[in-house]
């Protein structure tokens, strides 16, 4: 999302940086000559900024065991504030996609390593089921479904059809407070089914999601039928750059981790200092490091993460790391709420059509849920406990992030005011619905266990 307005002079006096309607005006003489007066739009956008800064310092603790969420309210709140007739710029994110890919790219990024720090679940192949099967078998699946209805139902091209899905397949993390894990604890098993699956998913598929937007990208660039592309696709996108995420992240966290935690002189040793900022400092360098050399940079980051974590398990460090990303993170999500709103009120959704707001119905309520009941069948939990995880796959800066990074990367990319309408379409809703469910249904779930630990014993699972 981007602010797009445009400057112009203050009668009577100096050229400033006030676009949009003149709200505030008063006459008088400047220099023998009649002036007028102007609200300066920067002066506001800090306000705001400010205003929403203090809100998401707040919010948490009004909401807080209440069906709301502040995503919900940070939404509303931007599409009132630019829906009035203020000097504020237009959030525009179709008419400037890069712009609106660095902002959501910043937030997924931030968001990666408090998720990645959080879970206090070891990474293996049983503890992990759930996480694997969602990944492995319902996010393909989401991927098909959508991108079918978005061919045959919408009427979308194959490469925008194949975009949609790609884009909406991935589970947010940035959204997810409500349903995910809380801060690290020393326990490795403390975290509920429900909430470990989809804090994992979230920040596995967020990177995961990149081979099938590669896919729509050469599609659209090429024009060409998968039959010409696909083997490079496989070899390079989907293989090569997912292997350089994981061997990339383990090898940037595990030297983190050993700084942090290992090193021989005690003055070098960061975790003694306690600085939170540092989780910024290795989720940047991480991404960035692992983009340089070809990987997935948000596939990366989350793998860093677990590898800085398996470093010294049993450290406060992991809390203050933790704490600091979250504190970022709400304040870079307010921001991007606070413009997705007002890009809604102005706008984005002008391009929706019917077809294309039942299908994002469908994706939220029919084709996730089913087809992540269906990855769950067999895995670890208890039947309530798989139907939560399959119905909160909350969509959200992720999908805007590979919608803008699709059109900032193909000019005339096709049907892109469709995609962005369908996309922004189904962001809202989620934040909506899941925002409203989210909270009574966790407390339901948490008041149905049949035990503290949802994890069995090895070799007991629940259809």
């Amino acid at each position: 999302m981007f602010l797009k307005g445009r400057a112009r002079g203050v009668e009577g006096g100096n050229p400033g940086f006030c676009p949009g309607p003149k709200l505030v005006n008063w006459r008088g003489h400047h220099n023998g000559r009649e002036g007028r007066v102007q609200w300066d739009p920067a002066d506001l956008v800090i306000a705001l900024f400010g205003f929403g800064a203090l809100l998401a310092g707040v919010l948490p603790w009004l909401v807080e065991r209440r069906p709301f969420s502040m995503p919900i309210i940070f939404v509303l709140l931007g599409m009132v504030v630019f829906a009035l007739p203020t000097p504020l710029p237009r959030p525009d994110p179709f008419a400037h996609p890069a712009i609106a890919a660095h902002l959501t790219e910043l937030g997924v990024i931030i968001a990666l390593m408090g998720a990645g720090l959080k879970i206090d679940r070891p990474m293996d192949l049983y503890r992990w089921m759930s996480t694997w099967r969602l990944v492995v078998i319902a996010m393909p699946l989401t991927v098909a479904c959508v991108a079918l209805l978005g061919w045959w139902w919408i009427g979308l091209a194959p490469a925008a059809a194949l975009l949609l899905g790609g884009a909406l397949a991935p589970t947010d993390p940035v959204l997810a407070s409500d349903v995910d894990v809380g801060r690290p604890t020393e326990a490795e098993d403390s975290e509920d089914e429900v909430r470990f699956a989809l804090t994992s998913e979230g920040g596995l598929t967020e990177g995961l999601a990149f081979p099938f937007v590669y896919a729509a990208l050469t599609w659209a660039a090429t024009a060409e039928p998968p039959a010409r592309w696909l083997l490079r696709w496989l070899s390079v996108d989907a293989a090569y750059k997912a292997a350089m995420g994981i061997l990339g992240g383990t090898a940037v966290g595990w030297l983190l981790g050993r700084l942090f935690f290992r090193t021989p002189s005690e003055k070098f040793r960061l975790a003694r200092h306690s600085e939170g900022f540092l989780a910024l400092a290795s989720s940047f360098l991480t991404y960035g490091v692992v983009e340089l050399v070809g990987g997935y940079g948000f596939l990366a980051v989350f793998i860093a993460a677990r590898a800085i974590r398996r470093a010294q398990r049993r450290d406060h460090y992991h809390q203050v790391l933790h704490d600091f990303s979250e504190q970022v993170e709400r304040l870079w999500t307010m921001f991007l709420l606070l413009l997705f709103g007002g890009a809604v009120a102005t706008g984005l959704l002008s391009a929706l059509s019917w077809p294309a707001a039942l299908t994002g119905l469908a994706m939220l309520l029919v084709i996730r849920p089913l087809v992540g009941r269906l990855a769950l069948w067999g895995a670890p939990g208890y039947g309530p406990e798989h139907w939560v995880v399959a119905a909160f796959g909350i969509r959200g800066i992720g999908t805007l992030y590979y919608v803008s990074y699709a059109l900032a990367h193909v000019a005339d990319f096709p049907d892109a005011e469709e995609v962005w309408a369908t996309a922004a379409f189904v962001v809202l809703v989620s934040v909506v619905v899941h925002g409203i469910a989210a909270t009574p249904v966790m407390q339901a779930i948490d008041r149905g266990r049949p035990r503290p630990n949802s994890v069995p014993a090895s070799g007991s699972t629940a259809a």
